[in-house]
């Protein structure tokens, strides 16, 4: 069984609705049901002992719940003084393991040195009366600012290259600033100058009118500060929370997204900032690009890792068209799956890219540990063009051309060269919806558009193929949510020589693709394909 399941049951996330279902209706039966959740799980949890004394991190997004939970309930009259000592002492014995422990968590040189240092400092400020207040509080502010600093990217993007982690710290951030502040212990300028540029930073990549952003990276299905009912996958409630807290205004109009503004900033709602225009961005140190169309756009993973990669994904495009999210990201899934599903979905060929006789960009050597990282190198960034490459693939080069062309219609070339021939594997990962084939195109129904993808080979013999929801490989499902799959399509372009130039183009039903003298046509315009 995969641990993660039992995790987070044992984050207590339901503790932020009983507290939300109190403060709306008075009732007594939340306060009531806290305390029997609580002395149920000292009854069933006996200090150090079991999964859930087991890590570090866990045991501090507990305490933050918990300790929610604690001062929305102490003036109820449900609360007793016995409670509060039995409380305090579980408090107590869970922030001692954390300290004792944490030099593990910095070791990983990840989130579970920001989580954990997070419990350390909050349990110090909230409870002076434990012995070791002063130097968990003391810890756990050095390591808060140390780890910042050090894991935060200038350009506001996250070293863990992750979407899903990255909104997990920032949570956690964002929460200790507002408690800082409440407090009178307020954390640094540059803290908050990382958080900020953070927040710059998806607000490039989130789809404003729906909150989705790409699925980049390893997602567990974390989300420690659940205040709101929007889905997960919406990322609006933390962008209007950040920027609330960064530079005092909303980022999007009133919407179900302002609830986390409301607890953590009172209820005087901050006028919302000027829209900025939407423009090519480059954040190098992430490994993210953004091309746009007139209601469209490509994000381009091209990464120097720095830092341990999550997914072998170098060249990935990520494509929105008209609010949709067409050429997408697989997911996660499962770490702890049977065969295939062991963090399957984190190889290259779940990706949006081309692989070489069927083998990753990088050597994985456990679920999450990617030795030979593969060097990304941007060579062109213009406007309505990108181009990169990397070398996981050596002595094969592998050069991605990103077009934004005409009417909010896209066009891809992989170009790969080597001296003796290989299995090249053009892949791309769509969206489910109904979809008719025809030869090396197929026809997605949306709603009330249909799109257009067409592929091809310029020169030499390919093979075309699309799968939806295969029984018996990753090939055709993407997971939106830990522990769920569900159908995607997967299209695939194959060819064995030593050259080759694949081309992909994105557009609508009516659109005419033909090869004219080693170019490639679309309607009347014609694009050079090749070097």
């Amino acid at each position: 069984m995969d641990i993660k399941f039992i995790w987070e049951a044992n984050r207590f996330g339901m503790f932020y609705t009983l507290v939300r279902a109190y403060a709306a209706t008075s009732d007594e039966k939340y306060p009531q049901a806290f305390w029997h959740l609580i002395q149920d799980w000292a009854e069933h949890n006996p200090p150090n002992t079991g999964a859930n004394w087991k890590d570090g991190q866990e045991i501090a997004l507990r305490l933050m719940a918990w300790t929610f939970g604690f001062y929305a309930f102490i003036h109820s009259p449900s609360t007793t003084p016995e409670q509060i000592s039995q409380f305090t002492q579980l408090i107590a014995a869970q922030a001692e393991r954390i300290h004792k422990n944490i030099d593990y968590a910095i070791s990983t040189r990840s989130n579970h040195t920001i989580s954990e240092a997070f419990g350390l400092w909050m349990v110090g400020l909230f409870f002076p009366e434990l012995k070791d207040s002063e130097k968990y509080f003391t810890l756990g502010k050095k390591l808060l600012e140390e780890e910042a600093a050090k894991q935060i990217f200038p350009d506001g993007s996250y070293a863990m290259y992750s979407l899903n982690y990255h909104r997990f710290i920032l949570h956690l951030y964002l929460y200790a600033i507002r408690l800082g502040e409440l407090n009178h212990f307020p954390l640094s300028t540059s803290l908050k100058t990382s958080i900020s540029n953070s927040i710059n930073y998806l607000s490039h990549l989130i789809d404003p009118s729906t909150g989705q952003m790409p699925v980049y990276g390893s997602n567990d299905g974390a989300l420690v500060l659940p205040l709101n009912n929007c889905d997960f996958t919406d990322y609006r409630p933390l962008l209007q929370l950040g920027s609330v807290i960064t530079i005092g205004k909303r980022m999007f109009e009133e919407g179900k997204w302002d609830e986390d503004v409301f607890w953590l900033c009172g209820d005087k709602i901050a006028k919302k900032k000027k829209g900025k225009k939407l423009v090519d961005v480059s954040f190098p140190e992430g490994g993210i690009y953004i091309l746009r169309g007139e209601n469209s756009k490509a994000v381009i993973r091209c990464t120097d890792f720095t830092s341990r990669p999550s997914h072998a994904d170098q060249l990935h495009v990520d494509l929105w068209i008209q609010g949709l999210n067409i050429a997408c990201d697989a997911g996660t899934y499962l770490y702890s799956g049977e065969g295939i599903w062991r963090n399957g979905l984190a190889r290259t060929s779940a990706h949006n890219t081309v692989t070489v006789d069927g083998k990753d960009q990088m050597t994985l050597v456990s679920r999450f540990t990617w030795t030979d990282w593969a060097k990304g190198k941007v060579l062109q960034h213009g406007e309505n063009l990108w181009v990169g490459e990397h070398d996981g693939y050596k002595p094969v080069t592998h050069k991605r051309t990103v077009m934004a062309l005409d009417g909010d219609r896209w066009l891809a070339i992989d170009n790969l060269d080597s001296n003796e021939p290989h299995h090249y594997t053009l892949h791309w990962l769509l969206n489910d919806a109904p979809f008719t084939e025809n030869k090396n195109s197929i026809h997605l129904k949306y709603e009330s558009s249909v799109y257009k993808v067409q592929t091809g080979l310029l020169g030499g013999e390919a093979k075309f193929s699309t799968v939806r929801a295969d029984l018996n490989s990753t090939r055709g499902w993407r997971s939106r949510y830990y522990g769920h799959k569900e159908p995607a399509i997967s299209l695939l372009l194959e060819a064995n020589q030593s050259k080759a130039c694949f081309w992909s183009f994105f557009g609508f039903e009516d659109d005419i693709v033909e090869i004219v003298e080693n170019n490639l046509k679309v309607n009347s315009k014609i694009y050079q394909l090749g070097e």
